[in-house]
């Protein structure tokens, strides 16, 4: 991957429906070897896929967004694969890293409000191993503009 091909995926993380010309341009690539690259980077995994982001229904609650730390009993592998295996079968999460510091995995929820993330919150207390669930709610995407207000 070189710096093109990084540029390409930073104006896709951006806006991932914009034109492969304008992509194209911005990068200083013909829209035929531009199309290529991005295919290439599908095909390589360095792009897994493309995803809409919804935001709140005019007057309605809309989709939540949770950040939670699932802290383990345990460390070990096996700790680690049941707890990975379980957690791909819990609907609304969208991301599961696993990490360093002080939890042991980093969850994003995507879920109708706070009676959605109470369910998903006993479905996560009764995965294998779980110790600990801390949780947090988004009140707004920084990097979204806000809508205007009427």
């Amino acid at each position: 991957m070189d710096g093109i091909d990084r540029e390409i995926i930073r104006l896709l993380k951006q806006d991932a429906r914009r034109p492969n010309a304008q992509i194209a341009e911005a990068v200083g690539l013909s829209p035929s070897a531009c199309h290529r690259r991005i295919k290439l980077l599908e095909q390589s995994g360095a792009i897994r896929g493309y995803t809409v982001l919804v935001g709140a229904a005019e007057g309605g609650d809309g989709l939540a967004n949770f950040l939670i730390q699932v802290t383990l009993d345990r460390q070990t592998e096996d700790y680690l694969s049941r707890f990975e295996h379980a957690v791909r079968e819990v609907p609304g999460i969208r991301e599961c890293f696993l990490m360093t510091g002080g939890a042991d995995y980093w969850l994003r929820v995507e879920t109708e409000g706070a009676a959605g993330y109470e369910e998903i919150h006993g479905l996560l207390s009764r995965l294998p191993g779980v110790a600990r669930i801390n949780s947090s709610f988004a009140m707004r995407d920084a990097l979204r503009p806000r809508p205007s207000r009427r």
